[in-house]
């Protein structure tokens, strides 16, 4: 059960939290985290997927998959997902295997968070990166070539990316898709995820960072409503796609204090949000100081 369950009491429409743990250090330093995000109370903890990021210049970062497979061995309920697996590196084909392993290993736990992913990736990947426009072309290939996979076709062709020859099924007998991600916040990644996921997730967008609270906030109803017309031209009620909010990048971050993380948390309900994730601190050097919030917050929406 949620919990987030009272808020319901208050026709907010939150009915799932979750936390981002940056894949920062060896495994021996996360691990903690896990345990610790499943007896605090959350719902989904996420990692990210990135190859490199300059806010963590200097440590190891984890794969992200693996290190979810890793944390199904060691918790029980919460389900543990990837915000975001990226595009900028990933191909269908390996994608479906390495999610559908997960999944398979985790018992049906993971949610499968696809985006665009980071031109640093990109060029840390194969060494150099394309424009946006051939970014977005990418993401829309990988996302429409993994469901191309698991729906068992054997070739596909995109328009960036194709495959062809799979003699293997895409998934173990009688397993389940994983609740398909997309993030986004542009009009194309909008429509994509209006047409194929089962989740949106914004975080605002890079201007995002730098905008106090009530632009921010501006901003992401702005968001919102974008998603519910892509939904519309889609012809899909927007009802039917839970709707999650990444925060804690920039000026708004719920980890400041409980207060913050109880505002963010009604902000977002207002909003129509479903779910709302706090991205967290790195465990690498050991237990972030805000901790505290966290477990207070949570103890406070039980």
């Amino acid at each position: 059960m949620s919990v987030l369950g009272r808020w319901h009491d208050a026709d907010v429409t939150l009915d799932r939290l979750g936390l981002l743990i940056p894949p920062a250090g060896p495994w021996s330093v996360q691990a903690p985290a896990y345990r610790w995000a499943e007896e605090v109370g959350y719902d989904v903890v996420y990692t990210a997927d990135h190859l490199t990021h300059p806010t963590l210049p200097g440590l190891w970062l984890g794969e992200g998959f693996t290190l979810l497979t890793a944390a199904s061995a060691i918790t029980e309920r919460i389900q543990l997902g990837t915000l975001v697996a990226s595009a900028a590196f990933r191909t269908p084909v390996p994608l479906a295997r390495i999610a559908m392993t997960t999944q398979d290993i985790s018992g049906g736990r993971l949610v499968l968070g696809l985006g665009m992913g980071a031109p640093f990736c990109a060029v840390a990947d194969r060494g150099v990166s394309g424009s946006l426009r051939e970014m977005s072309d990418r993401f829309a290939d990988v996302v429409q070539g993994y469901l191309a996979a698991l729906d068992g076709a054997t070739e596909w062709r995109g328009d960036t990316i194709s495959f062809g020859g799979l003699e293997t099924t895409a998934m173990p007998h009688g397993a389940l898709a994983p609740e398909l991600l997309l993030a986004g916040h542009g009009p194309r990644s909008l429509a994509l995820a209006a047409a194929h996921a089962d989740t949106w997730n914004t975080y605002g967008g890079p201007a995002a960072s730098q905008l106090e609270a009530d632009d921010f906030w501006q901003l992401i109803g702005k968001q919102v409503d974008g998603f519910a017309r892509a939904c519309e031209e889609q012809g899909r009620d927007p009802d039917e796609v839970r709707r999650s909010l990444l925060l804690g990048f920039g000026r708004v971050n719920p980890s400041t204090s409980v207060d913050s993380y109880l505002g963010a948390v009604e902000r977002a309900g207002e909003l129509g949000f479903d779910e709302l994730v706090v991205y967290g601190s790195h465990w690498a050097a050991g237990t972030p100081p805000d901790v505290d919030v966290h477990e207070q917050a949570l103890a406070r929406l039980r």
